[in-house]
């Protein structure tokens, strides 16, 4: 078979060569170096395609049709199984084949197979498991010449993409008839598993491209946000502690020969080859009669540990006796098992109750969510029993199950637990006073591995307050006082962002600190014949934070039909789109890979809808705002390119103030010149009204001792120092209220009460209902009066 006839397309068959010019091609040569499926999606790059052939070249090639749907099946994540069928039903029409339903049938069994089946090595053996001795197999050495003359002419695939119209459709027989003969020899996945066992042992897995990074990120140790969060700050504190006792293996090896060396390298059988020079030695009677009685020494094959094949999945007990303490300590056992560092395998969780029911612990919103979790029955010995016999009745199972300590000896679920012991690998029991026991079911009897005692009262001593718990008592022992998430005066806008938008004449900000702000451009109220045709920029107000987001790619913002923010994200180099609901944190993502987005097209926000916008596109991608995210084309229109020329320009009236925001505190003072001091700056008066940070000349008269973020002076004064540039001064004189100044070390400052407004229109708040005062009567209220106060103590 020759080369071209090999890779040969057609017109309106269900496969096709496409370019993406953002992948280069090892060959040199990039055009047409993707295969798809015309509106269903990518199937692989030729790059890859090619590597596979040559896996396969010393067993002969299947049709190409046939490697491609069985590419296309054993991808992960979604697939278009209808767009496929609409195309075998289609060639089904129009030639002599029938029962295409069982092609189908195969990809979705190839689909349902555990993800180590379908990666690395173990991806070659499916293929060759399936395609070994199949109809219409190209020969070996056919195969050979393929390869080599695609190496010295890669570009002979133009000529291959250029579709020819068919006369008839022995191809499309080929292809479908071949899948039609394998679907009948493998009907179920299990019966694919088994057969893949036959060819090779399952190897040790090398993939053969990175894990993808998840979009949703978080600043934060997942652990510890489940500390911070009050709800799930009891399961979170044990986590840890469960960690430094637990025995359970992370990972599988098989316990298989092992060899170190010395007279673990000798064995009894073996091969001739392999045998010791010292048994030649013996005469030829001694020597044989060792050789039957398998005495002869010989020397051992080296033998790496294998990987065994798992599906590992933990049942928790919901039913009523595990509520309470009982159901924190099997969360938590739950969540140490699936985020111990040492564990990388996929981990599924159901709740054990009426039913088996699946649960998400990657969130803290999933874990507070499903700590509520509970089910009217009185122990799960009916839902373990269904879930073995009906819904997981595969073997290759490893099961945790997780359960109140006097359920285990309730005789029907001791039933189920003794007729599944091979595939209830771990039983883990709990108990209100914090014991766990860890069993282990090993050829057919269970061995208490360990216990571990966790001292509840002393790791639940200290629960957080939370973000709705932040109150004016910012004395807090230890810990770090809370700050409120806003203040009467506006934050120092921070130069470092990600993104700015303008979305309905409101300008906002997402900062490096993964927060949304809001920020103004507004007339100066101080002198207005100066600002009357001039605008100038305010500080900002935080509206959402904790965002998880990945700072990378373009981002553009819009509001949806309930008014919350939409954050959607493109990020180019990994042909990802995402969306995310900054109130409600719901997530959605399309992998756009094979849609030809070129490079310069933008992210942008017009009329509802977001568009990967360029001014040269006759057609341009849009995102809806509303529901899972979606990408449809549209017209380009005029007005999107005036628009967002305007947005531009608007935008740029946001200049970087070059603002420095003070967000490292390791020193707070009062200096001989009765000035506040910062590290190495005074706070003092310039001149009528103009209030700013300098460098300090005076020796520090008086220091504050620092716990956290809080300074307090002997007096009992206390200055809360909040990293996104602000402080607080709560002072001990009761007659001097709580007041807030920006800490920024350029620029000029204001102070502010809950009342009162005085300095820099730049931290004046849009709306507000503040007395605006004089900086310098403000400066001798407050701040003055709260240095003297200090000052005076003791004295």
């Amino acid at each position: 078979m020759e080369l071209n006839e090999y890779f040969q397309s057609y017109e309106n068959y269900f496969w096709e060569w496409t370019t993406d010019e953002d992948v280069p091609d090892p060959s040199g040569y990039n055009e047409y170096n993707l295969i798809s499926i015309p509106n269903v999606g990518a199937i692989a790059y030729r790059p890859y395609v090619i590597e596979v052939l040559k896996e396969l070249q010393p067993y002969g090639f299947p049709p190409f049709g046939s490697l491609l749907l069985v590419l296309y099946a054993s991808q992960d994540g979604y697939l278009n199984l209808d767009g496929i069928s609409y195309y075998l039903k289609k060639i089904e029409k129009n030639s002599r084949l029938r029962n295409t339903d069982q092609v189908i049938e195969l990809l979705e069994n190839i689909n349902r197979l555990p993800r180590i089946y379908k990666t690395g090595q173990n991806k070659i053996n499916l293929l060759q498991t399936l395609f070994k001795s199949s109809h219409n197999q190209t020969s070996s050495g056919s195969a050979d010449l393929i390869l080599k003359r695609f190496a010295k002419r890669p570009y002979k695939i133009t000529e291959c993409a250029q579709k020819i119209t068919y006369r008839s459709m022995l191809f499309a027989v080929d292809d479908i008839g071949n899948l039609i003969n394998i679907s009948e020899k493998f009907p179920s996945t299990e019966s694919i598993i088994q057969a893949m066992k036959g060819i090779a042992e399952v190897p040790d897995l090398e993939d053969e491209v990175l894990e993808e990074e998840t979009t949703v990120e978080t600043d934060k140790d997942f652990i510890q946000e489940l500390i911070d969060e009050p709800k799930t700050f009891q399961v979170g504190s044990l986590i840890k502690r469960i960690w430094s006792g637990l025995k359970i293996p992370m990972r599988h090896l098989s316990p298989g020969d092992q060899p170190i060396g010395g007279i673990s390298d000798m064995t009894n059988k073996g091969e001739l080859h392999r045998m010791l020079l010292s048994e030649f030695a013996h005469d030829d009677e001694v020597f044989m009669n060792r050789v039957a009685n398998n005495e002869a020494l010989y020397i051992q094959r080296e033998i790496p540990p294998e990987e065994n094949i798992f599906e590992r999945i933990i049942l928790i007990d919901t039913s009523l006796k595990n509520w309470g303490t009982p159901k924190v300590l099997a969360f938590a056992s739950a969540i140490a098992i699936i985020k111990h560092p040492k564990a990388h395998s996929e981990c599924k969780v159901y709740a054990l109750g009426e039913h088996s029911v699946p649960l998400s612990l990657n969130k803290v919103e999933h874990i507070i969510e499903n700590l509520n979790f509970v089910s009217p029955v009185l122990e799960a010995s009916r839902a373990l029993e269904k879930f073995f016999n009906e819904e997981h009745t595969g073997k290759d199972l490893e099961v945790f199950f997780i359960t109140h300590e006097d359920h285990i000896k309730n005789q029907n679920l001791q039933k189920v637990i003794n007729e599944n012991r091979d595939r209830l690998k771990f039983l883990v029991t709990t108990s209100a006073n914090g014991e766990l026991n860890f069993y282990k079911h090993h050829k057919g009897t269970r061995k208490h591995i360990q216990k571990i005692m966790l001292p509840l009262k002393e790791l639940w001593a200290n629960p957080p307050l939370g973000k709705k718990g932040r109150q004016n008592n910012f004395s807090s022992g230890g810990k770090k006082a809370d700050v409120p998430l806003n203040y009467p005066i506006l934050f120092p806008t921070p130069g470092n962002r990600i993104a700015t938008f303008l979305y309905e004449g409101e300008f906002f900000i997402l900062s490096n600190k993964k927060q949304l702000l809001r920020t103004y451009l507004s007339d100066n109220y101080y002198n207005r014949e100066h600002y009357n045709n001039h605008k100038i920029q305010h500080g900002s107000e935080v509206l959402i934070e904790d965002i998880s987001i990945k700072p990378k790619g373009q981002f553009a913002l819009a509001k949806n039909k309930q008014q919350e923010f939409i954050l959607c994200q493109y990020q180019p180099d990994k042909k990802l789109i995402s969306k995310l609901n900054l109130n409600t944190k719901e997530y959605s993502e399309l992998n756009v890979t094979g849609k030809n987005i070129p490079d310069g097209h933008r992210l942008i926000y017009f009329g509802k809808y977001f568009y990967l916008f360029h001014e040269e596109s006759e057609m341009i991608p849009f995102i809806n705002i509303e529901g899972a995210i979606s990408l449809e084309y549209v017209l380009n229109d005029r007005l999107i390119y005036k628009s967002h020329g305007k947005v531009e320009s608007e935008i740029k009236k946001l200049y970087n103030s070059e603002i420095k925001i003070l967000n490292n505190f390791n020193k707070i003072g009062i200096n001989k010149a009765e000035e506040l001091v910062i590290s190495k700056i005074a706070f003092r008066r310039y001149n009528n009204n103009l209030y700013a940070f300098d460098k300090n000349f005076s020796d520090i008269e008086v220091m504050a001792s620092q716990n956290k973020n809080v300074f307090s002076f002997e007096d009992g004064s206390e200055i809360i120092t909040d990293s996104r540039g602000m402080l607080t001064f709560k002072s001990s004189n009761k007659n001097i209220p709580v007041f807030y100044m920006p800490s920024t070390e350029y620029g000029y400052l204001a102070l502010g009460t809950e009342t009162d407004f005085g300095g820099s229109e730049y931290y004046l708040p849009k709306e507000n209902k503040l007395k605006i005062r004089e900086m310098e009567e403000m400066y001798t209220q407050y701040m003055e009066a709260f240095i003297k106060h200090v000052l005076e103590y003791g004295t």
